[in-house]
């Protein structure tokens, strides 16, 4: 089953206001992630208090190391996404989007107060929130048209300009909890 977001171009990027709703300052609680790519570094905070099972799911994964040495297999002018296993293996690129660690979340943590502005990362899935498991993207431009329809589980606070370079391909070197 291929991983699959349906998308509407929005238009432009972020003003302030808007960004400035989506970072307010970490709690103690919220993990922070770092994705160390060939093209530098990328870190999430994590909001724990708004999505405590989707931030212990992907914890998990970290600590399992099912991130390092994947690959950002779907690369859109409005977003960027990794989170599948099959994208270590080159010859398997034809698949890749289609994969995940077969342990779904289980629950659809939705916020009304995270939405999908420049940088929000949000959990993929092929139509049954519920579903989402190890797939995440980061947004690269405002997509009104994603909320609501996924978790925002996070957000990017340092390493977008990295985001924005992210190919196809692009291997994660290291992924660790900060």
């Amino acid at each position: 089953m291929r991983t699959v977001l349906v998308l509407v171009v929005a238009a432009g990027l972020l003003g302030g206001a808007a960004l400035h709703s989506q970072t307010k300052p970490a709690s103690p609680a919220d993990p922070v992630l770092v994705f160390e790519t060939a093209k530098g570094a990328i870190e999430i905070r994590l909001f724990a208090s708004e999505a405590p099972k989707s931030v212990a799911h992907i914890l998990t994964h970290m600590r399992r190391n099912v991130y390092r040495a994947q690959r950002f297999h779907r690369v859109e002018a409005m977003l960027v996404q990794t989170g599948d296993p099959q994208s270590r293996n080159m010859s398997r690129q034809a698949y890749w989007g289609t994969g995940n660690t077969g342990s779904p979340i289980g629950v659809f943590e939705l916020s009304k107060k995270r939405t999908h502005v420049r940088g929000a990362v949000g959990l993929a899935h092929s139509g049954d929130p519920r579903a989402a498991d190890s797939q995440f993207y980061i947004m690269k431009v405002a997509s009104p048209s994603l909320d609501g329809k996924h978790a925002v589980i996070g957000q990017v606070t340092a390493g977008m300009a990295v985001v924005d370079k992210i190919a196809v391909g692009d291997a994660i070197k290291d992924a660790r909890v900060k």
